[in-house]
């Protein structure tokens, strides 16, 4: 957070792309009169999900808020970890007086869970919600890691079941599998399952849906609905959310002039999170950090 007058010429020239983002991000702080924070991930990067990793970063993006402050989060992210998003709601919530999500391209999963909490969600014709259905990651015999929805594991399971029951001679080709299931996992899957969608109807019956808890409810259960959502990275665009799930979301034209400004930023993120070779930026118009 330097100074103007503090920066050299050669320090402003090191680090130019990042004073070109902060001066986007005071054009558009000027545009909405409202304060703006990015995270933004690489979501190639094994590194890159929402983890408890992301609290400090959001401290120092937070530090100069308070009650009386409107703000802006844009975020880009694949999701991760729910405690770690609801700690991230948590602080942004205790430090604004109104909260809006911007969504340039892409926020899923758990991300989808951070724009539930806000009171109304910013999209373009770019932007994309996903279901917030839990993923479990396990590690196999070999030591390689499986990631798998928790309802294909219970679902799997309730199949077996289904064909042992219906012709009980399949308990000896199924016999290897269920010697393998933990039932531990089984009971994780169902509590993660419920954990994701309590997650969600207790943000929204506070802000987007507050006074209708049918509504949270109904939304909750619409985007854990893996029959609905066949795959976890189905893209839920600007008009599902909004005309079938009820969301509050503004949509932004193309050529409107403040959609212009966050789609300039996030290219430039895009960009420049790779060039940089980090996972993430946590950047505001005075603060710029990154984690690799």
């Amino acid at each position: 957070m330097e100074k103007s007058q503090d920066k050299t010429p050669l320090f402003e020239a090191l680090h130019k792309e990042r004073y070109s983002r902060q001066d986007l991000i005071r054009n558009i702080e000027t545009l909405t009169k409202r304060k703006l924070i990015i995270y933004f991930t690489n979501t190639f990067h094994v590194l890159g999900s929402i983890n408890r990793n992301d609290i400090a970063p959001f401290g120092d993006l937070l530090m100069d808020s308070n009650r009386t402050v409107d703000l802006d989060l844009l975020i880009h992210s694949g999701g991760g970890d729910l405690d770690s998003a609801e700690k991230i709601v948590c602080m942004c919530r205790d430090k604004c007086k109104s909260f809006r999500v911007i969504i340039p391209q892409y926020a899923k999963s758990a991300a989808t869970l951070i724009t539930l909490a806000a009171d109304s969600i910013l999209m373009g014709y770019t932007s994309e919600l996903g279901p917030i259905d839990p993923q479990i990651s396990i590690t196999l015999r070999d030591g390689k890691m499986l990631t798998r929805p928790a309802y294909s594991y219970l679902e799997g399971l309730k199949k077996i079941k289904d064909e042992i029951k219906q012709d009980p001679s399949f308990i000896t080709t199924y016999l290897p599998l269920l010697e393998q299931l933990d039932p531990a996992l089984l009971h994780y899957c169902q509590q993660a399952i419920e954990r994701s969608k309590r997650f969600a109807y207790k943000w929204l019956c506070k802000y987007m849906c507050k006074g209708d808890t049918k509504k949270a409810a109904t939304i909750a259960e619409k985007l854990c609905d893996v029959a609905k959502y066949l795959t976890h990275g189905v893209v839920i665009d600007h008009k599902e959310a909004k005309d079938e799930l009820k969301l509050e979301v503004e949509f932004l034209d193309p050529n409107d002039k403040l959609w212009q400004e966050f789609w300039a930023l996030y290219c430039q993120y895009e960009v420049d999170i790779r060039k940089m070779g980090v996972n993430k930026i946590f950047e505001s118009n005075k603060v710029s950090l990154s984690l690799t």
